[in-house]
């Protein structure tokens, strides 16, 4: 009893933000926005639209929701506005599609709060077999692992819409994403700056009938990928142009061999065009290494940066002006 009302203080001693990314979720929608309002009934819920056709925004002004809306189509750009105009001291994370366990919002807001947390996941587990599609099931698995192999393990299923975070994560994010990539984006910047994060396990559940995921199997992997390939540009650039400068160098190796054999042995540099394309090729990959040195000196000033700005911000201390109840 004594821990339920701790908790009720502490939730009611801080200010929070459901934040729900909207497109052509009016069948679903007002039921997401009356289970968050349950389950938290102190915070504050906000839908941005994205463009919808639907009654998405009639509905969720009926659900009691404040609603905005963004015009710049993708949710890469709804959340960038979210993090930008809303202030609060914990912000949650969730599609409007009713596939998400609302009842776990409570304990997700809790591990932010009194884990000192800034950054919670939530780990999906499919309460069916229709919850998950098949495509977007592997394709999570592989670009998950990916991440994991590339930027250090942490999180086993990055692209959750299911996401709690402090409000010092949120107000450090340089957000460029523009559609779903947005999800990578964020684990990569909490794994990047050692942010104390954790995942949870929370229920998934499949969509309604007449419901349909927004999510395109092909074209948003792609795009997922690239962001992938882009954030290991910038965040290891040692690694990637140190890689593509060595198997330069190997490759003008190969091509000059012959031609110097020969050389020693006659005197003459026959097949001229290959020798200048092994030369090419050395300069291009001794190229390639100095700019994976420049790079990575350029990235250690940049992750100094971020990580001042997030440090700038101060971490929502728990137990901060608690009246004693004793």
């Amino acid at each position: 009893m004594e821990s339920n009302v701790s908790q009720t203080q502490l939730l009611l001693n801080c200010t929070i933000a459901v934040l729900i990314p909207c497109y052509n979720e009016g069948l679903t929608i007002a039921g997401v926005i009356a289970d968050m309002r349950a389950a938290l009934p102190h915070a504050r819920v906000y839908v941005y639209d994205n463009n919808s056709t639907d009654d998405t925004i009639s509905r969720s002004r009926a659900a009691g929701a404040i609603v905005r809306t963004e015009r710049n189509q993708g949710k890469g750009n709804v959340v960038r506005r979210m993090f930008a105009d809303i202030d609060a001291d914990v912000y949650l994370l969730l599609d409007g599609d009713g596939t998400y366990d609302t009842g776990a919002a409570p304990e997700l807001v809790r591990l932010i709060l009194e884990g000192g947390l800034d950054f919670v996941n939530g780990k999906r587990q499919e309460s069916s077999d229709q919850a998950y599609r098949t495509g977007h099931k592997f394709g999570n698995r592989l670009f998950t692992g990916l991440v994991q192999k590339i930027f250090g393990y942490g999180f086993d299923d990055m692209l959750s819409g299911y996401k709690c975070f402090s409000r010092r994560f949120v107000k450090s994010f340089p957000a460029m994403s523009r559609g779903f990539e947005i999800e990578t984006e964020v684990i990569i910047h909490a794994l990047e700056l050692r942010m104390p994060c954790c995942e949870l396990m929370t229920r998934y559940d499949k969509r309604p009938p007449g419901s349909a995921s927004k999510l395109r199997t092909y074209r948003d992997g792609w795009r997922i990928l690239m962001m992938i390939l882009r954030l290991v540009k910038e965040e290891r650039p040692l690694q990637m142009f140190s890689l593509i400068g060595a198997g330069l160098m190997v490759m003008a190796v190969v091509l000059a061999l012959p031609l110097l054999f020969t050389y020693l042995q006659t005197g003459l540099v026959p097949r001229f065009p290959t020798a200048i394309l092994a030369t090419g090729l050395g300069l291009a990959g001794g190229a390639s290494l100095c700019i994976a040195i420049v790079l990575d000196n350029v990235l250690t000033t940049r992750r100094e940066l971020k990580r001042i700005a997030y440090l700038s911000i101060p971490l929502v201390n728990a137990n901060r002006d608690i009246p004693d109840q004793s």
